[in-house]
């Protein structure tokens, strides 16, 4: 029997979960199924077929994207033509919306079925890659409940699958054992300080993330400071940053224990990104940073191309503010204490957004994974091709 191939392209270390977790569930229902394309180290230990690490399109800003163009239009030009001369019974891109759309584009023209998972933020910025997602998927997976009604207003098929994370993390994070783990102390209040998964996004915001915690540790010198970092690139980055700018800042470090780090915690500082989601699911309150190249930034507001109140996903789900967001210029240690000392210093607070974070969480509860292999299975079903 010949095998179902599916190919897979995912970019970020929140498309290597969603897509591992996907392969999983598919290979659940379709047994003789192979995956192959771009992946991650989940995929990898899934049973994905390699051709190129994830790595290779983790690439921010779109200014910082110029440079890898060359390269990144000749691995797309190489699978485009690899899967049109062996076309896969379906392909899946996992976010990365510049590069895989324009992929599932082609790849459907040649007949080949196509799924994009996890919506492009159209409805937050660059409306007009709508007409493009339409021509590019014959379904749509989203993870937020709010994204499913305005794409099909705009006549693409989705089916809302929910986060898995949602599913992963616990309703009620287990503080005491978390600090047991980390070697806090039980009795003495904690900040967990997320700068990011990628070097540039360490390189911007370590140092007034590292000088607000500093400026905080003065005010409250019982402070304890745990900073969980993705990669050895990245730790190493902000090791020498600490060194450098606050020296006599005494931080626990862990690699690859955000969720640990965010469940011993009080008070959260993080980039803007998925650690934000991760940090409304454990119930902690937090104040975002964030930093771009500056000719990136200066180009977003020129063409007014963010259209949402809020950057942070913990914001937009909760339809208010209730994290901070410092965003460019006022992503500085001046900004940056203010909302964290009023976080440490009101439990009450703490205890009402910890309440609507968890009216969230169970808004979000669903077995995601399931949803999308189920979804994926009627798309190859109607095609007859399982």
């Amino acid at each position: 029997m010949t095998p179902l191939r599916i190919g897979i392209v995912a970019a970020e270390p929140s498309g290597d979960l969603l897509a591992a977790g996907l392969m999983d569930a598919l290979r659940k229902r379709l047994p003789e199924v192979q995956f192959e394309g771009v992946a991650g180290p989940l995929m990898r230990a899934s049973g994905m077929d390699a051709w190129e690490p994830m790595d290779s399109l983790s690439v921010m800003g779109l200014f910082e994207v110029l440079q890898h163009l060359p390269r990144l239009f000749r691995l797309r030009s190489h699978l485009r033509e690899r899967w049109r001369d062996t076309p896969p019974a379906a392909f899946i891109g996992v976010d990365a919306p510049d590069f895989n759309l324009d992929l599932e584009c082609s790849l459907r023209d040649a007949g080949v079925p196509t799924v994009h998972y996890v919506s492009p933020t159209v409805w937050a910025w660059r409306t007009g890659r709508v007409r493009q997602i339409r021509r590019a998927a014959d379904l749509l997976l989203t993870i937020f409940p709010f994204e499913a009604a305005f794409l099909a207003r705009h006549g693409i098929p989705a089916h809302y699958v929910g986060h898995p994370l949602a599913l992963e993390m616990p309703m009620q994070p287990d503080r005491a054992a978390a600090r047991e783990t980390l070697g806090l102390r039980p009795d003495r209040p904690v900040l967990a300080l997320l700068p990011g998964s990628r070097r540039s996004e360490v390189g911007r915001l370590a140092r007034p993330f590292l000088q607000a915690a500093a400026a905080l540790r003065q005010r409250l010198p019982e402070l304890q400071v745990v900073v969980p970092l993705v990669t050895e690139p990245t730790a190493a980055l902000f090791e020498e940053k600490l060194r450098q700018m606050t020296p006599s800042l005494d931080a626990v470090l862990a690699r690859n224990a955000s969720r640990l780090a965010l469940a011993a915690a009080d008070v959260v500082m993080t980039a803007s990104g998925t650690a934000t989601l991760e940090a409304l699911l454990s119930k902690r309150p937090m104040v975002v940073g964030y930093k771009v190249q500056g000719a990136t930034y200066a180009v977003a507001r020129i063409f007014n191309l963010v259209k949402t109140p809020h950057i942070a996903m913990a914001n937009l789900l909760a339809g208010e503010r209730l994290a901070p967001e410092l965003i460019q210029g006022q992503c500085e240690p001046a900004h940056l204490l203010p909302p964290l000392l009023e976080f440490f210093q009101d439990e009450r607070l703490r205890e009402r957004i910890a309440e609507r974070y968890a009216e969230i969480h169970r808004e979000l509860r669903t077995d995601t994974n399931r949803e999308a292999a189920l979804a994926v299975v009627e798309l190859l079903r109607g095609r007859g091709l399982v």
